[in-house]
């Protein structure tokens, strides 16, 4: 019988494992770029095609560091290590490559549980100044793209907003700056809709009383919650935000208090499609008669809204 001489465990490849949770471009986009910096070599995963369902949308990403470690998400948390683990042999390699899961894979044993397929571009890293432009673009809050080029495996920066998918021979990636809330009203109402929309992610600006936004915090990626019990106190507010590009704009009070509210802004000069802008009574349901329950309702009509907008047919081949 031939003895068998188990592998030094220090040898072995330490199995690919996530750095931290998060679905934020922006936080891939870091990671990727800090790895670089720190001398390690790092690829960039984007899901570039869909057969039937996925669990994520087309340009969804992932960052992977030489050594296993990543970030991000390709699917719903069940094929990530497994990606990571094809990025390494790619890392390893210096050639850049695609992985299909799912429906038409050779994988037989990563099967997705949606039942459909996905294409997966793993991209080798050359540098981070492409990603650190991408970043410093995103914190000014200006959109952007970066296209990869498979045949040359070449990742390029483009400025302005676009939709993902395929431009021809390359895939694009669009980027949107955080979405922000503005939240103004009084203490225990925006309070409440304040942490619900910092632990859905969204940056949150709260306007203390007598101040009014500047046309700089109130870009596309913006929505405006007014949460005062005060018509008075909400039209210097309204005349900023109904002057502005916010995606969102809706105010606390009953039907009757919205149309005492649209008199008044008619009277400022606003038209009827500006003042229609408005979502009043505000949140996805009625009736929210305590501060938890608005600002759940008041985040996820936002969230809701955020999607319509962004919810843009993927370019295809």
């Amino acid at each position: 019988m031939t003895a068998r001489i188990a592998p030094d465990p220090e040898t072995l490849a330490p199995a690919p494992r996530a750095a931290f949770l998060s679905d934020d471009a922006t936080d891939i986009l870091a990671f990727a770029a800090d790895v670089l910096e720190e001398g390690h070599a790092a690829a960039l995963v984007t899901l570039v095609e869909i057969r039937g369902g996925a669990a994520r949308a087309i340009g969804a990403q992932m960052a992977v560091r030489g050594d296993g470690l990543y970030c991000g998400f390709v699917s719903g948390g069940c094929t990530e290590a497994a990606v990571a683990a094809e990025a390494v042999i790619a890392l390893e390699k210096g050639m850049d490559r695609n992985l299909r899961l799912g429906e038409g894979s050779p994988f037989f044993d990563i099967v997705l549980p949606c039942g459909g397929g996905i294409t997966l571009a793993i991209h080798v890293l050359r540098d981070a100044l492409v990603l650190r432009r991408a970043l410093t673009a995103l914190a000014r809050r200006a959109p952007v793209r970066l296209r990869y080029h498979p045949g040359t495996q070449v990742l390029s920066f483009a400025p302005g907003e676009g939709a993902s998918g395929w431009e021809g021979d390359s895939f694009v990636r669009a980027y949107r700056p955080k979405p922000r809330l503005l939240l103004a009203g009084t203490p225990m109402e925006a309070g409440a809709v304040a942490r619900v929309a910092i632990a859905s992610g969204y940056e949150v600006v709260v306007i203390e009383r007598g101040q009014t936004p500047s046309p700089d915090q109130l870009d596309a990626d913006t929505a405006v919650a007014l949460l005062f019990h005060d018509i008075d106190r909400e039209l210097p507010l309204f005349d900023a935000a109904l002057a502005s590009s916010a995606f969102y704009i809706g105010a606390l009070g009953s039907r009757r208090t919205h149309a005492k509210r649209c008199e008044a802004l008619s009277r400022r000069g606003h038209g009827e499609a500006d003042i229609a802008r408005i979502k009043a009574p505000i949140g996805l349901f009625d009736k929210a008669r305590d501060a938890g329950s608005l600002a759940l309702s008041v985040v996820a009509e936002v969230a809701q809204m955020r999607l319509r907008g962004t919810e843009e047919p993927a370019l295809q081949r």
